[in-house]
């Protein structure tokens, strides 16, 4: 099956090529790493009956595929509500680095909003291989489903994804991991740019969760805007199978090559 990781002695992990991103097979896509970072969130002190509601990653320079630590503390503790942290590390120097709002769940289905419809099921949408000419890595690690647009073109789309390898070798991923290797690709299928000619890259991920996600299949209902002075953002509604679960937004940095 393969893995984005290969787990080493302590917190420290060997990064494969299915972490490398289009930009460079030297550097990763940010979707390995920020599962990686949730993995070490959701271990951290783990609480049952608590949900990671907002998810915020900072990006400290280019994540390179190589060794790579894993630290995790709770900033601020508290009854109900609590503040997280966590660090990735290539030869001692923080790359990425995840705060996270963990929140003790209740029962308010009575008041419940946010229910919709989702995307078309991803069984029934169109594959999407990944063409000739582009870097395979993280992308051919994943499956894509189109439901309009697509990786591979431009414009705002809807797109179903999953991992084809786990995050850590040896280890079933949880459903918040697998959404977290599919978020960061939110401005990647609502690209509007040619990559060879355009610089878009994201300096942080924000993702804010409504209720646990189920499932192995995720859809971005994304949208990327460019500004007039090379600053960009893009979002998405993010899915599983049964509707909307949360909402995602990404800073983008936007330079011609």
């Amino acid at each position: 099956m393969g893995a984005f990781y290969e787990p080493l002695a302590g917190d420290r992990f060997a990064s494969t090529g299915h972490t490398a991103g289009p930009w460079s097979d030297d550097s990763q896509h940010l979707g390995p790493p920020s599962a990686l970072l949730v993995r070490a969130l959701e271990r951290c002190a783990p609480r049952p009956g608590t949900l990671l509601s907002r998810v915020t990653l900072e990006v400290l320079g280019p994540v390179p595929v190589a060794e790579l630590s894993v630290e995790a503390a709770v900033e601020r503790p508290g009854r109900s509500v609590e503040l997280l942290s966590a660090s990735l590390c290539h030869g001692g120097r923080p790359v990425l680095r995840a705060r996270a709002w963990r929140i003790v769940t209740g029962d308010t289905a009575v008041v419940a909003t946010g229910d919709g419809p989702s995307p078309p099921p991803a069984e029934g949408c169109a594959p999407m291989p990944v063409p000739a000419g582009w870097r395979r890595g993280y992308l051919a690690a994943m499956e894509w489903r189109s439901v309009t647009g697509g990786v591979f073109e431009p414009g705002d789309a809807v797109v179903w994804a999953r991992p084809a390898v786990a995050v850590v070798a040896g280890e079933e991923p949880t459903p918040l991991q697998r959404l977290f290797t599919v978020a960061d690709s939110a401005s990647g299928v609502s690209g509007r740019l040619d990559i060879t000619r355009w610089y878009a890259i994201n300096t942080d991920l924000t993702v804010h969760l409504h209720r646990e996600p189920v499932g192995g299949w995720f859809a971005l209902d994304a949208t990327t805007v460019l500004g007039p002075t090379g600053v960009g953002v893009a979002t998405s509604v993010l899915h599983d199978g049964r509707g909307p679960v949360g909402r995602s937004a990404q800073s983008l940095f936007v330079r011609q090559r």
